[in-house]
This record gives structure tokens, sequence and C-alpha cells, in this order.
């Protein structure tokens, strides 16, 4: 009797789903998530949301200023370094894996974070609301962060 080999998704395929999971816990209509890794091992994951203790978006609106960002929102990338940080978690040399491209602010404390690959889903850079198009991925490329943008086809094809 033959046993078929089951089948085994990459890591990127993993961390992007389970960026996606998280997604669904924004609080923030754009839903973004970020998950941090090292070697492969999620360190510490973060989504849109309030702070702590505040009032959320999708219970009270987003609070938007007269550039279009949102007063109330913490960032994904914010809230998946920030957990690092509060439980003491290194996040120099890491992964990050997010559902869409990071905005200028965050790609700032990427680079500062010390993490090294950054893997996005969708290219459109969205920061609440403002579209930031390329200006966040230049800002990691001259810092020598690697980028890859994420093909949902990868999923799939590992899962046949």
């Amino acid at each position: 009797m033959t046993k078929k080999k089951p089948t085994r998704i990459s890591r990127d395929s993993a961390l992007m789903l389970t960026a996606g999971v998280f997604a669904l816990r924004s609080t923030c209509p754009l839903g973004n998530s970020a998950v941090i890794s090292k070697e492969g091992r999620i360190v510490a994951i973060g989504y849109n949301g309030a702070p702590t203790g505040q009032p959320h978006c999708t219970d009270e609106g987003c609070d938007l200023d007269e550039l279009g960002h949102c007063k109330r929102t913490v960032h994904d990338v914010f809230n998946a370094i920030a957990m690092a940080a509060k439980y003491g978690i290194s996040t120099n040399g890491a992964d990050l894996h997010c559902t869409t491209a990071p905005c200028p602010n965050c790609c700032k404390l990427i680079i500062n974070a010390g993490i090294k690959r950054v893997v996005y889903g969708n290219p459109t850079s969205k920061g609440c609301h403002t579209d930031y198009g390329d200006e966040g991925l230049n800002l990691l490329k001259a810092a020598g962060v690697e980028l890859i943008q994420f093909d949902k086809g990868e999923i799939i094809s590992g899962l046949q």
C-alpha cells in the first residue's frame, strides 16, 4: 500500500494565512493584520484597532483628521511591534508578514525595529483611509529590507 505524502504549504503561506485570520479581529474597516516571526515561528501579532480600553471604529465610527487619517486606530505593524516590546521579544532580524503593504510610518518603525524581511499581500498601501502609493515600500528598499509581494496562488498551488 502506497501512502500519499500530505501536502505542506510554505511558511510564507502559513504566516500569510495567519495574518488573514487575525485581520478578522481588526476593529478598523481596513482590517489589516501583521505577524512577526523569527526562524518561521510566530513571536508577535497585531491588527488595526484602538488602543486598549479606548472606543473602536466598529463601535463609534472612524475619527478622521483633515488628511483622512483615523485618529482612533493604531496600525497593525505598530501593534505587532508593541506586543513584542511589551513581552520583551526582540524583533531584530525578524520577518514581518502583513495583509497590506505597510504605510510610511509603519515602514519607519519596521526599519528601526530591525526587521529584515517583509512579505505583504495587497500592494495598496492604505493607512487609515489614506493611499500612500509606494512611499513606504521605497523607504524599506532604501534601508535594505527584503520585500516580497505575496501571491495568493502560492497557497492554492501548495494545497494541490
